[in-house]
């Protein structure tokens, strides 16, 4: 039996025992009679009799919500998975047939430009990836658009930069100019052309995603040990962490049960970008200081407003007022032309020797490395620490090796360091692992209904 059906009879059985239980205590009792006398009613057989009850009643509400949850899946239809990476820059979608791990179709929408008219996040990039799909898979082409309509459904998970509450949402402060809104239960009630064929819609947190898609990385081919003999040194049943900057800093960790490791890793998001940022030197206190005053914070800055692709352009506007003389015009015009993508600028830029761009660029991965360690410190993740999102690879120069200022910063914990050079570290070198875990989140979505 499947540890679902186990429940429903324990918790069945349990309630027909309580309420057997209580009619015998009315019916023999007479402890708690009135008097003593064997008649009246007993009060605590009552209250039993009445907890019996009101159990019995949430069974059956919680077992007709799960009935409910079932009839999303219309047998006679063919189900397809679309897993989405929602970041504050991009959003990435892909769409497989269930328990197939390569996709059909895989495309991606910049945030900003697709945001500006449509008057909801789905109308704005999944009706379009929907619409790409009808035109370009082969089956949903050959079905055409009506019969796609009443041939097939959808079960979606999309991970998504922020936390989702239990209302199955969320709030992104990185997404557009002011943050948006994505409503899993708005997208699944939506009956709009096709986004009709959503059924299932789940939100979890973007770092949700990157933790399982870890787990299906080819450590061979797709990471870099950023200590040498990192994936020697692995413990399979121990911790794993993921930190990842992209347009923001994410960071989760995943566990295994000791007590049902067949089970596997299940991971737990976090807000740790948003922890306060600590500045390592007499210059990275005075950004401390610009940056406060930018964000209007009189005590703090979140580490994020530093490590991230947005906090590069934060680091790099400072150097830029500090150090004006430093300034290469055409660099910066175009870096106050770039909108979202300031950060890309910099990055770009940052190959020539000692410019604002690669200083920058240098104070950033130092600040990431430190978190990296910090994160390292509070998790001890033998099982593996990976640093993923779209800076690592972009500048793998000033992660990789032990010189770089990522690695001066991470190994530089003080009574710690020989904690922190026992933990496997790794720099992942694709991004498309919150694609991958958004995938994984989803077929257990559809395994479940």
């Amino acid at each position: 039996l499947k540890r679902k059906e186990v429940g429903n009879i324990v918790c069945a059985t349990s309630l027909f025992f309580l309420v057997v239980v209580s009619i015998s205590i009315m019916s023999h009792s007479s402890w708690c009679t009135a008097g003593g006398s064997g008649k009246g009613v007993c009060p605590f057989s009552v209250a039993l009799f009445a907890g019996s009850a009101f159990s019995y009643l949430n069974y059956v509400r919680l077992r007709s919500k799960s009935a409910v949850a079932k009839c999303c899946i219309d047998e006679h239809k063919q189900t397809y998975i679309i897993a989405g990476d929602i970041g504050g820059t991009n959003s990435r979608f892909a769409l497989h047939r269930p328990g197939q791990k390569d996709p059909l179709l895989v495309h991606i929408y910049p945030n900003e430009e697709a945001l500006k008219t449509a008057p909801t996040y789905h109308h704005a990039t999944l009706m379009p990836f929907l619409k790409k799909c009808l035109a370009e898979v082969d089956e949903w082409k050959a079905l055409g658009e009506k019969e796609v309509l009443s041939q097939i459904q959808i079960v979606g998970c999309l991970a998504t930069a922020g936390p989702v509450t239990t209302n199955n949402d969320v709030f992104m402060v990185n997404l557009g100019e002011n943050g948006g809104s994505i409503d899993g239960n708005e997208i699944e009630k939506c009956q709009d052309g096709l986004l009709s064929l959503v059924v299932r819609c789940k939100l979890v947190n973007d770092f949700v995603g990157q933790g399982y898609g870890v787990l299906d990385l080819d450590y061979d081919k797709e990471v870099i040990e950023l200590l040498p003999g990192s994936k020697a040194k692995m413990n399979d049943l121990a911790p794993i962490c993921c930190v990842g900057a992209g347009t923001g800093l994410g960071e989760c960790f995943l566990t295994k049960s000791s007590l049902a490791t067949k089970l596997g890793y299940e991971c737990y998001p976090s807000e740790g970008g948003h922890a306060d940022y600590v500045p390592r030197g007499p210059l990275e206190v005075e950004l401390l200081d610009y940056l406060k005053r930018k964000f209007s914070s009189d005590h703090r800055i979140s580490v994020e407003r530093v490590v991230s692709g947005r906090g590069l352009a934060n680091v790099y506007e400072f150097l830029a007022q500090k150090f004006p003389t430093k300034v290469v015009k055409s660099v910066h015009e175009e870096f106050l032309n770039a909108g979202d993508q300031q950060g890309r600028v910099i990055g770009v830029n940052s190959s020539t020797e000692g410019s604002l761009a690669q200083q920058a660029v240098q104070i950033m991965c130092a600040a990431y490395g430190s978190e990296v360690g910090n994160a390292a410190l509070k998790f001890i993740p033998t099982g593996g620490m990976f640093v993923t999102g779209g800076l690592a690879p972009k500048n793998i120069g000033m992660i990789q090796g032990e010189d770089s200022p990522f690695m001066k910063a991470y190994l530089d914990k003080g009574r710690m360091n020989g904690l922190i050079e026992s933990i496997p570290i790794f720099a992942v070198m694709n991004e498309d692992v919150g694609l991958r875990g958004a995938r994984v989140c989803a077929e257990r979505e559809y395994n479940a209904m």
